[in-house]
């Protein structure tokens, strides 16, 4: 990567850090407080949420019908999802052990934090814990699948692909082939427990 796109990363690594920083403001400004790990509200808060809830039943009855007729087919999704958490998870025990490559710590994907807002109801709460496991399989799975690619081909594609993870930054322009041996040695040994900058340190 040219002296150029490294200081535009740079940049955007910044700017990302900064919007973190606004973001964890605003949530103190509204009475978020993250305490061992986990996200509280304040009393006052808790119970104005309590207000807001809308019963079961209600939600059920005012529901469209072709959410409910479709439900199951979201859900039905939960095995697919769950076969391939397994999956990457023996995945990468196995080949990132043998490969030298740090492993990905599940639990920095797939967060529970949404099914303890009170203004939400049994059914809005399952449905938050269904979606946070299904994003986060896919967050974990995508950096597993990027570490993977940039051991075995940390190269840039040509055109542009939508929704790269953002590894490809970092990896080798498309078509320069000078020393790809050498440069591919120190994009593995970036990957080893200990060097490896983890995902926040790549946004």
């Amino acid at each position: 990567m040219n002296s150029k796109a490294s200081a535009i990363v740079d940049r955007i690594r910044e700017l990302e850090a900064e919007l973190e920083i606004q973001v964890a403001e605003e949530r103190r400004l509204m009475g978020e407080r993250l305490g061992k790990g986990r996200a509280q509200l304040d009393r006052d808060i808790e119970k104005m949420h309590r207000s807001l809830r809308i019963g079961v039943l209600r939600y059920i009855s005012e529901a469209q019908i072709s959410v409910i007729l479709t439900a199951p087919f979201i859900y039905a999704l939960l095995l697919p999802f769950a076969f391939l958490d397994l999956s990457v998870s023996i995945y990468q025990s196995i080949c990132f052990r043998a490969y030298g490559i740090e492993r990905v710590r599940r639990r920095d994907y797939i967060v529970y934090d949404r099914g303890k807002l009170s203004y939400l109801n049994a059914i809005e709460k399952i449905n938050c814990t269904y979606c946070s496991y299904a994003n986060g399989v896919i967050a974990y799975v995508r950096e597993v699948s990027a570490r993977t690619e940039q051991y075995w081909c940390p190269i840039k594609h040509a055109l542009k692909v939508r929704g790269q993870h953002k590894r490809q930054r970092l990896f080798e322009e498309y078509g320069d082939g000078t020393e790809y041996q050498q440069r591919l040695l120190k994009h593995r040994d970036a990957l080893q427990p200990g060097k490896e900058p983890g995902a926040r340190d790549l946004e």
